[in-house]
C-alpha cells in the first residue's frame, strides 16, 4: 500500500517497478499521507500544517509533469541549460601553432601483408602518400580482418563496407590529381555505434534500438570523411552506454576471450586492440573509454568536456558526454583528435580553442605531478605503477606530489543518472525497458526507474556542489601542468569526469595472467597538447604499446 501511495504522488503506478510499465496516475487525490512517504525516500520532514498546504501545489505540478511527459522528446534534444567545466575568471591561450605531422617517406610494405593490421597511422599514412598501397586495398585488407576476427570479437554491429569502398576510390582518384588530405587521408577506422551515420542502422547496442535509422551523419564522422578517413564499421557498446554487454552478445577482450572488453566503447577498443582497424572512436561518460583501453592495451584519450561536437550522437548525460579516439598510440590519438576537434555550430558546448600537439615536449621544464597517496594504497598495478613513476624521473621529470580536493564526490554520482533517465524518459515510460538484457539492481531500467525519485532542488543543489568542486580542483591543477594517478585509483576517474578535464589512458605493461595493465594521465583543461606530449614520452621510453593480442597477429 505504501509503494502504492509514493507512486500515486509522483504520477506513476505500481506496475511501472512491477511489470506493466509506467502510467498515469493523475486519477487519485494527493494526501498528506503520500506526502509523508514520499518525503520519507527523500530524507525530509514536514509538519501536518505543511503538507496539507502542499497537496493543492503537488497535484497541480504532476499534471505539469504528465503534460511534458505526453511532448516525447527526443533523445537528441538538449536541455537549455548546458554545462561550462571552466572555472570563474578561468582564460586560455588561443594561438594556434602550426602542426606538423613529419610522415616518413622510408616505410616499406611489408613481405607479409598481415603485419599492416598493427602498423601505426603515420607508417599508413607513409605508404598511402607514396603510393605504395592504395586506399581501395589497405580498405579491403581491413574489412577481410573485420570479417574474419569480428564475430570472434563480437565488436562489430554493422559493416559499412559500401560507403567504405566508396570513400577508398575517392582517396585514391584525389591521390593521383595530387590532392593529399593529411596524416588520415585513406585510413581506415571504426565509429562506435551511438554516433549516426545516414543509410545505416544506429543501434546504440540496445534491444529496443536495434533497427533504428537516423537520418543524419554525426559531426565527428563528417570531420573524420573531410580529413580523409574510411569508415568500415560501427562498433558495439554495451547498451545504452554500459559496459560491454550488447544486444547481440558481449564483446571480447582480444587479450582473453574468456573476459569482457569492459565498456562501454566496447567494441572499439576491442578491435582496435586486435588491428580490425587503426583506430575507433569512443565515448566516456564515467570510463567508457578509460575502461575499455585499459583492458585491451589500447590507448585512449578523454578529451576536454566541450572539445568535440557530439551532434549526432546519443546523449547519456548531456552534462558529461564526451568524444574522443581510441588508438595504439598517443601519437596517434593526437592525429584522429586533430581531425576532429573543434566547434561546428550545432553542439552549443564546443568551446572554439586552438590544439597544440608539443611531441617534443622537455620533461624537465614541465611541472608535472603524482596522487601521492593513491600510488601509496596497496592495489593490484601497484608495482608497475610505481615502476612508470621511475621512468619519468628517467626521462627528466621532477614529480611532485599533490592531493585530489577532499570533497564528497560520490554523492554527485546522481547526476549521470539524472539525465540518463530524461535522455530516455520513453523508454521508461512506454515500458520497453524491459527489452533491455541486462534487467539487474545496476543495470540501467532500474536505475533509470529509481532517478525518477531524485528531487529537483537536489539535483541543483548538486550541480552547485559540482561548481565548488571546479573551482578546488582548478587550484590543484595549478600547481602543475599534467598529473599521473593510477587508473582506478583515488577519486580521479569520477572526479575528471565530472570537472571535465582530460585524460590519457596507455599501457604500461601486463600482470601475471599476461593481461594489459594500464596508467593515466592528466591534464588542464583543453590543453590536450601537453598532456599527450608528456604521454608520447613516456610511451615511446617503453614498448607496452607495440605488443598485440597472440591470437590476432598470426
Amino acid at each position: 500500500m505504501k509503494t502504492n501511495i509514493l507512486y500515486t504522488l509522483f504520477g506513476l503506478s505500481l506496475g511501472f517497478v512491477l511489470a506493466f510499465g509506467a502510467q498515469s496516475y493523475l486519477n487519485s487525490e494527493v494526501t498528506a499521507e503520500d506526502i509523508q512517504h514520499a518525503s520519507n525516500i527523500i530524507g525530509l520532514k514536514f509538519t501536518a500544517a505543511e503538507k496539507d498546504s502542499m497537496i493543492e501545489e503537488l497535484q497541480s505540478s504532476r499534471e505539469s509533469y504528465q503534460t511534458l511527459r505526453d511532448l516525447e522528446l527526443d533523445n537528441s534534444v538538449p536541455p537549455a541549460l548546458n554545462f561550462n567545466p571552466i572555472p570563474a575568471g578561468k582564460t586560455f591561450d588561443k594561438t594556434e601553432q602550426p602542426e606538423n605531422w613529419n610522415i616518413p617517406k622510408d616505410v616499406s610494405l611489408p613481405n607479409d601483408r598481415s603485419e599492416l593490421a598493427f602498423y601505426s597511422i603515420k607508417e599508413l599514412a607513409s605508404l598511402i602518400k607514396q603510393q605504395k598501397i592504395s586506399s581501395v586495398e589497405l580498405t579491403k585488407f581491413f574489412l577481410d580482418r573485420i570479417e574474419e576476427h569480428g564475430d570472434t570479437l563480437e565488436a562489430i554491429v554493422t559493416v559499412t563496407k559500401e560507403i567504405a569502398l566508396e570513400q577508398a576510390r575517392k582517396m585514391d582518384r584525389e591521390l593521383d590529381n595530387g590532392n593529399y588530405r593529411g596524416p588520415l587521408h585513406a585510413i581506415p577506422y571504426g565509429l562506435k555505434d551511438l554516433f549516426a551515420v545516414e543509410g545505416y542502422k544506429t543501434t546504440w547496442g540496445a534491444e529496443p534500438y536495434k533497427n533504428q535509422t537516423i537520418d543524419e551523419t554525426a559531426t565527428v564522422a563528417k570531420k573524420l570523411k573531410e580529413a580523409g578517413a574510411v569508415l568500415v564499421a560501427k562498433t558495439t557498446l554495451g547498451a545504452l552506454a554500459y559496459g560491454d554487454v550488447w544486444f547481440g552478445g558481449k564483446t571480447k577482450n582480444p587479450w582473453d576471450l574468456k573476459q569482457g572488453s569492459s565498456g562501454s566503447s566496447a567494441g572499439s577498443a576491442a578491435g582496435t586492440s586486435a588491428g580490425l582497424f587503426p583506430f575507433s572512436i569512443g565515448t566516456e561518460t564515467l570510463g567508457s573509454i578509460v575502461s575499455p583501453s585499459n583492458r585491451t592495451g589500447t590507448t585512449g584519450l578523454r578529451p576536454t568536456f566541450g572539445r568535440v561536437s557530439r551532434h549526432g550522437a546519443m546523449a547519456l548525460s548531456w552534462s558529461m558526454d564526451k568524444v574522443g579516439p581510441i588508438t595504439r598510440s598517443v601519437e596517434d590519438a593526437a592525429m584522429v583528435f586533430n581531425a576532429i576537434y573543434g566547434p561546428d555550430n550545432k553542439d552549443q558546448t564546443v568551446v572554439d580553442l586552438p590544439f597544440n600537439y608539443h611531441s617534443d615536449v622537455d620533461l624537465s621544464n614541465l611541472k608535472i605531478g603524482y596522487v601521492k597517496s593513491a600510488f601509496k594504497n596497496d592495489y593490484y598495478n601497484r608495482g608497475r605503477d610505481s615502476l612508470t613513476l621511475a621512468k619519468l624521473r628517467d626521462l627528466g621529470a621532477e614529480l611532485t606530489p599533490i592531493e585530489l580536493p577532499d570533497y564528497p564526490t560520490n554523492a554527485l554520482r546522481f547526476l549521470l543518472t539524472a539525465e540518463g533517465a530524461a535522455a530516455f524518459d520513453q523508454l521508461t515510460l512506454s515500458n520497453r525497458d524491459d527489452q533491455m538484457v541486462r534487467q539487474g539492481k545496476n543495470a540501467w531500467p532500474n536505475l533509470f526507474r529509481a532517478a525518477r525519485f531524485i528531487p529537483a532542488v537536489e539535483y541543483i543543489q548538486a550541480n552547485r556542489a559540482r561548481q565548488v568542486l571546479i573551482q578546488k580542483m582548478d587550484s590543484v591543477m595549478q600547481k602543475v601542468d599534467v598529473y599521473i594517478c593510477p587508473t582506478y585509483g583515488a577519486d580521479n576517474l569520477l572526479l575528471t569526469n565530472l570537472t571535465g578535464h582530460p585524460s590519457v589512458v596507455l599501457p604500461n605493461g601486463f600482470d601475471e595472467d599476461g593481461h594489459p595493465t594500464s596508467i593515466t594521465f592528466m591534464g588542464k583543461l583543453f590543453d590536450e597538447g601537453t598532456l599527450l606530449g608528456v604521454a608520447q614520452k613516456y610511451q615511446q621510453a617503453t614498448n607496452f604499446h607495440t605488443k598485440h593480442p597472440a591470437m590476432f597477429t598470426e
